[in-house]
């Protein structure tokens, strides 16, 4: 299959990812299931012709020299693809995400009345965490698009690559691409500073500079936003304080402890209906009892304040999963594969059968 067949079938069955690589017909992920789209595998030829025909040279430079690049692609003046080229056995492979056209909104994602609030701060930290393909990006879009479109105020993004594209609206909304309009998300952030930004969007906390580049720009009055690979709300916090030297942290959890707002954590489940996919979220805002566990480095008991933290728009991701296996829209088998804790799970589950 030529690459514009490729691409064309991903759009119209509706595939989050297409997988290329050797040994393998070309791949589709849809709702989460992987599907071959023909029964011929791919050889080296044909996944380095795919490759080729996609990437700019500077990124081909990139996969020669250091085994691999990423980067935004427009299919058609039309669809956008978020492109990771890699080498694998001394072959190159290829994995691409089609970025929707249309940003969700916040309410469309599952997201809450309560974090629409933070939205309006001044200044502050809002963490989105979760796996891989878990719908980070997605919904740090529709926060950037809510800001957009209710506050005026100057919006500057750091983002490796650009997925979603922002039409200025009530803000302004300056878009910067790492390694094309900046170096890294550090001298990003620490650029953006200079440019009188009132919420700068981090595309990903990788490593101490940024998070500490990050942390800083919210604690001197900025609403900062972005990302971190981690799973649930203590493992987020713990995970930023294991980055920085020992004899740092004590320093660290003060000042996470006063500029963090919230942390949302997020995976993306199968519908029961077979109609794509569903956001199950976890939630913790900031009170005055998670600042004082944070400071006196007492992650292990913010589980137990997100638990009975309701009034202050908290809830853990097993509550969330067991109320969308309630409502009918996920299967038991999927809740079971996706909960934190299974012990935790089934109590909540019994609750609900009272």
């Amino acid at each position: 299959m030529t690459p514009l067949e490729i691409f064309r079938n991903a759009i119209e069955r509706g595939a989050s990812d297409i997988h290329i690589a050797v040994g393998r017909p070309p791949t589709l992920r849809i709702s989460g299931t992987l599907y071959p789209i023909s029964d011929t595998p791919m050889t080296k030829e044909d996944t380095s012709s795919f490759v080729q025909s996609i990437s700019p040279e500077k990124h081909l430079e990139a996969l020669e020299k250091h085994g691999g690049s990423d980067f935004s692609y427009l299919f058609e003046d039309e669809y956008i693809f978020r492109v990771s080229i890699f080498k694998q056995k001394k072959v190159v492979g290829c994995v691409t995400r089609l970025i929707p056209n249309e940003k969700l909104n916040l309410d469309d994602i599952g997201i809450s009345n309560m974090i629409k609030q933070l939205l309006f701060k001044p200044r502050g930290l809002i963490l989105l965490t979760g796996p891989t393909g878990s719908g980070k990006s997605t919904t740090l879009a529709a926060m950037i698009d809510y800001v957009n479109r209710n506050r005026q105020c100057n919006i500057i993004t750091v983002e490796d690559p650009i997925e979603y594209r922002h039409d200025h609206n009530k803000s302004i909304v300056i878009q910067r691409e790492v390694g094309e309009d900046v170096p890294s998300f550090e001298e990003a952030v620490v650029k953006a500073l200079r440019q009188d930004p009132d919420v700068i969007l981090v595309g990903e906390m990788r490593n101490l500079e940024t998070i500490s580049a990050a942390i800083g720009a919210a604690e001197t009055g900025h609403l900062v936003m972005s990302t971190l690979h981690t799973t649930g709300a203590a493992r987020t916090v713990d995970r930023i304080l294991d980055v920085y030297p020992s004899n740092n942290r004590e320093e660290i959890r003060t000042q996470l402890a006063g500029n963090l707002l919230c942390v949302i954590s997020q995976q993306l489940i199968k519908r029961k209906d077979g109609k794509g996919r569903v956001a199950a979220f976890e939630v913790m805002i900031n009170t005055p009892a998670i600042a004082t566990h944070i400071r006196e480095n007492k992650s292990f008991r913010i589980t137990s304040d997100l638990q009975t933290g309701a009034k202050f728009g908290m809830y853990t991701m097993d509550t969330n999963l067991v109320k969308l296996y309630v409502d009918g829209i996920i299967s038991y088998q999927d809740m079971i594969e996706k909960c934190y804790d299974k012990e935790s799970l089934e109590k909540l589950l019994k609750s609900y059968s009272l």
